[in-house]
């Protein structure tokens, strides 16, 4: 049982890393690079940062139940960044949007090995912190019964 709860809190530590990681790789577009987030980058952001504390709280006080919760945002997290990914590299959708504001959602600042870019690189963080939230979450069901 000591190693579950210790595996849980590695689990959630993985999560909470990627989280910072996502956190400060977009302060690093916007506020060093000068990258202007568009309307969806935005909506991502909203769901991001809070998780830096959300699961910073949990670790320190081992409250595996936030995972429910962390999944449940990460996943909507994840179908934003899908959607804004498809904007950017499929012509149906970028052709079939609706406009996204100042900042077209269109617009690729990076592109690395030709499917890299900022939704992606989102939609990686967010795949992570739900995969290790769904982890803990069943762990925590398995502990619980």
């Amino acid at each position: 049982m000591n190693n579950t709860k210790r595996s849980g809190e590695n689990i959630l530590f993985v999560a909470w890393a990627a989280s910072i990681i996502a956190m400060l790789g977009s302060l690093y577009f916007s506020e060093i690079k000068q990258y202007e987030p568009c309307m969806l980058c935005w909506y991502q952001r909203i769901i991001m940062y809070p998780f830096t504390i959300i699961l910073g709280i949990a670790i320190i006080r081992k409250d595996y139940w936030i995972s429910f919760y962390t999944m449940i945002l990460s996943a909507i997290g994840a179908f934003i960044s899908t959607y804004h990914y498809l904007i950017q590299k499929v012509s149906f959708f970028s052709e079939h949007t609706l406009a996204c504001g100042r900042v077209p959602c269109t617009g690729q600042y990076i592109n690395v090995f030709g499917f890299i870019t900022i939704p992606f690189l989102a939609l990686t963080a967010f795949v992570i912190i739900f995969i290790c939230s769904y982890m803990v979450w069943t762990r925590s069901k398995e502990v619980a019964a």
